[in-house]
């Protein structure tokens, strides 16, 4: 069979599967994105109409297409309130796959993808060589979140405000640890992700000085690849899967009673898409990402449900801190009470709620770097209920979130600081 038949096949499997789209409007209302531009083609409506007909625009002007498809956050709103439950994120991302396919990846994004991110060693050594060199490009943006900035890039990067790279990352901080079980006591895989292992270094070691408070023993070496949600959300399958299989290979033997990891994003993925794309690798793959799903929880799910972290009893002056739902988190892991458990169960610290507390802050991953304005809009809607609150503190569960409240807070010189919520309790254990 043609590459161009198995094409038209697939096409077709994807109409069948928005049949159910009854153009009801209510993804309108939720979407952050139509919020932004009040476009009807970036609403997951218009979207959906316009891969009704992906065939056509396809082969008709297939890099327009592309733009068009690009033009969403994934953050889930549509379908966690579609009420036909199309499952639309499913269909976006299988869309992307078919039109990169049709017209080629972009080869900077096979050489991250495909090497950079598929080869762990590789991207280590890359991350660990540029971080002293960062210097050199970067400099401070004198504000409260301790960002720097590269005016010089900005042609290329756009004006953001990032954490520099961790002078020593996660990984080479710990080595491979595979600790033993202690007697009647629990052993956890932890896949840290590349932000929290080689930027937000000090929330990954605040969720090992947790799980070690607890007496839990780690499995975490150090060769993890990325989860694949980069590489899935641009189009390129292909290079999600072949950063799975490194995964899969390090997790098989099962020894670990849970898979936790502190991002919304890694977590609905290795639940949710891993099973789904190990098929193409065969059916021992499948079962064993099948189990890991299984076993494969958020840090704050895993510190409530399975250890009984429980609110305290605020004391008195208590810093306010807000938190902010992360789409993955909530709209597609359900996970929303737990990790505000987590934070009341710091008694120095009030939690006050932010309007809209589970609408997206803008980030969408890729999104970010090929929308950044558009991005930056829709994040400013986050930074002002965040900032309404009074809070000192914006928390969250997602090292992508806190990398875009860090760039909106730092643009509008505000005081807040970005945490995760697990660095809020270990404060409050005295282990930071």
């Amino acid at each position: 069979m043609s590459d161009l038949q198995k094409l038209a096949g697939r096409l077709l499997a994807l109409e069948d599967r928005i049949a159910a789209c009854m153009k009801c409007g209510l993804c309108q209302a939720v979407c952050p994105m139509f919020g932004a531009t009040m476009m009807e083609a970036d609403v997951a409506r218009g979207k959906l109409a316009l891969i009704d007909n992906l065939a056509h625009e396809m082969f008709d002007d297939p890099e327009a297409l592309a733009d068009k498809l690009g033009r969403c956050l994934l953050c889930g709103s549509c379908e966690a309130n579609c009420p036909s439950g199309v499952k639309i994120m499913e269909v976006f991302m299988e869309a992307r796959e078919i039109v990169y396919a049709y017209i080629g990846l972009h080869p900077l994004k096979k050489i991250i993808f495909r090497t950079l991110l598929a080869a762990p060693t590789v991207f280590n050594l890359a991350m660990r060589v540029g971080a002293p060199m960062q210097s050199l490009i970067f400099r401070k943006s004198k504000d409260a979140q301790g960002t720097v900035c590269a005016p010089l890039l900005n042609f290329m990067l756009g004006d953001r405000h990032i954490h520099a790279l961790a002078k020593k990352p996660l990984h080479a901080i710990y080595g491979d640890l595979d600790e033993p079980r202690q007697m009647g006591g629990l052993r956890v895989a932890f896949f840290p992700g590349c932000v929290a292992d080689k930027m937000y270094t000090r929330m990954g070691d605040a969720c090992v000085r947790v799980l070690h408070h607890h007496g839990v023993a780690i499995y975490m070496p150090s060769g993890f690849a990325c989860c694949g949600i980069p590489a899935l959300s641009s189009g390129d399958a292909r290079g999600m899967v072949k950063e799975m299989k490194i995964n899969l290979a390090l997790l098989e033997d099962m020894s670990f009673d849970y898979l936790l990891t502190p991002c919304g994003s890694c977590t609905s993925t290795i639940k949710e898409l891993w099973p789904r794309y190990a098929e193409r690798l065969g059916a021992i793959e499948k079962g064993l990402a099948q189990r890991l799903a299984a076993r494969t929880m958020d840090i704050n799910e895993f510190l409530v449900k399975v250890i009984g972290v429980k609110p305290a009893e605020t004391k008195p002056n208590a810093r306010k801190v807000t938190y902010h739902d992360s789409c993955h988190l909530k709209k597609a892991l359900g996970i929303s009470q737990e990790p505000r458990d987590v934070i009341r169960s710091n008694p120095y610290l009030q939690l006050v709620e932010m309007k809209e507390a589970d609408r997206c802050c803008g980030c969408g991953g890729s999104f970010n770097l090929f929308h950044y304005d558009l991005s930056r809009q829709i994040g400013q809607r986050k930074r002002d209920n965040a900032v309404a609150t009074g809070a000192e503190i914006v928390a969250m569960g997602c090292p992508a979130c806190m990398m875009q409240f860090d760039d909106l807070l730092s643009h509008n010189q505000d005081a807040m600081q970005v945490k995760h919520t697990i660095e809020l309790y270990a404060e409050s254990l005295n282990l930071m």
